[in-house]
């Protein structure tokens, strides 16, 4: 079968489950099976969001994000159920272990999807023979659809494996480039979002096709490096490789502060706390990661310190939960002696641009409501300046000039040395 294969380049696969937290109810009781279903929250509530829905809901016109009241004004016969994240991840986790019988290169990028390099795992067959095996054996001992699509590159398998659902395979070589992803609206190209795609279309580009011949001191000017990115995978060029630790350069993200005094007061401490929780949110951002762990450290006058985390149900990356969070764990650790030093970190990250943010019913629905506020505040920053825009509790925040601030990890602690204080520090 080696004869199948490129003497250069790759073969990747992306292995995308269909209609996932739906399918997995059904596989859990068939008697769903073929029943239009809507994973949800409380069924009473006419303020609830979809969180994903079935096939047979889709064809009826209800899609993910839709208010509850909306999807049964469309389908007044849609099953809605509650999220099972705990089944969600047991079902995954037996999904990932399918796809590494076939290659120790797999990337998982979210709960439901992942890339695979099988460039060396001919023996196994042929591209289409893998991914015909890897499709049965999930369909088989799972019960559980995927869509797959084979290319010799990331971006244009996961563009393959959207193009064909449920139960497709889809392979797009580069020779297939023109025809068939071209003449598509820029805004259908993965990576492409909604606003990218209306100032794509204010210099004319509105085809895959027209991207892909930008001017590229155009692209650079609306779009930054990212427009130069977006225009080599328009032409089916993506140098990335799957890495089965892609984030392994950084496994944590933190900030602490050395406090200008010895302080007791728990409002002034969690002002301190949102001042923390800003800054890391911020550098998650940056890095384009979330945090499935968060951790705070405590240190007494006496200089005693301590460290407390939790493994998160969800994964977090906003300013309001990192902080909400971090007081939680303040609050169910701290005896009530004068601190000098808090700090919060962030670890176990998984990559935010492609991972799906497996929400329960409340963040779900929380996060969706602000969602316009948080482009409006981005927007804004981008054009103004970080600083245009601050929140109140920056504003009554502690003045950092009077301490120390301090990005650190988990080996910041083992060099304190008394009378050491923190020093600016991005460590990864």
């Amino acid at each position: 079968m080696k004869e199948m294969y490129p003497k250069k380049g790759r073969v990747i696969l992306h292995v995308d489950m269909n209609s996932f937290y739906a399918s997995v109810e059904a596989a859990h009781d068939s008697s769903l099976k073929g029943k239009p279903l809507a994973i949800a929250g409380n069924p009473e509530e006419r303020r609830g969001i979809i969180v994903t829905c079935s096939y047979e809901a889709r064809k009826l016109g209800v899609k993910t994000t839709m208010p509850l009241w909306e999807a049964k004004k469309l389908c007044p016969h849609l099953i809605i159920m509650r999220p099972n994240f705990d089944r969600y991840r047991a079902a995954s986790k037996a999904m990932f272990e399918i796809l590494a019988q076939f290659t120790q290169l797999v990337e998982p990028v979210s709960i439901d999807e992942g890339y695979l390099d099988i460039t060396e795992s001919y023996d196994l067959g042929s591209p289409l023979d893998i991914a015909r095996t890897i499709q049965k054996r999930i369909l088989a001992q799972l019960d559980l659809p995927c869509s797959i699509g084979i290319a010799p590159n990331k971006f244009l398998a996961k563009t393959a494996s959207d193009m064909k659902k449920p139960l497709g395979i889809t392979v797009l070589r580069k020779r297939d480039i023109p025809s068939v992803l071209w003449p598509r609206p820029v805004g259908d190209m993965h990576g492409v979002g909604s606003k990218t795609a209306e100032k794509l279309k204010g210099i004319g580009i509105e085809t895959i096709g027209g991207l892909a011949s930008a001017n590229e001191v155009q692209l650079k000017m609306i779009l930054g490096i990212n427009g130069i990115k977006l225009k080599d995978r328009a032409n089916g060029i993506d140098p990335r490789h799957v890495d089965p630790d892609s984030i392994s350069d950084f496994k944590s993200i933190g900030n602490s502060t050395t406090l200008p005094r010895d302080i007791a007061n728990q409002h002034e401490l969690f002002t301190v706390l949102d001042g923390l929780a800003d800054k890391v949110a911020t550098r998650l951002k940056r890095k384009n990661v979330l945090a499935n762990s968060l951790s705070i450290t405590i240190r007494y006058k006496d200089r005693k310190t301590f460290n407390r985390g939790r493994k998160l149900r969800n994964p977090v990356g906003g300013k309001e939960e990192i902080a909400q969070l971090a007081k939680q764990l303040f609050v169910s650790n701290w005896n009530g002696d004068p601190v000098r030093l808090l700090g919060i970190t962030g670890s176990d990250l998984a990559g935010a641009e492609e991972s799906v943010k497996q929400l329960d019913l409340f963040s779900y629905e929380k996060e969706a409501k602000k969602e316009p506020l948080y482009k409006t505040m981005s927007i804004l920053k981008e054009k103004y300046g970080k600083n245009i825009i601050s929140n109140a509790g920056s504003l009554k925040e502690i003045d950092a000039n009077k301490g120390t601030q301090t990005s650190f990890n988990k080996d910041f602690l083992r060099g304190f040395r008394p009378g050491q204080k923190g020093k600016e520090n991005e460590s990864e």
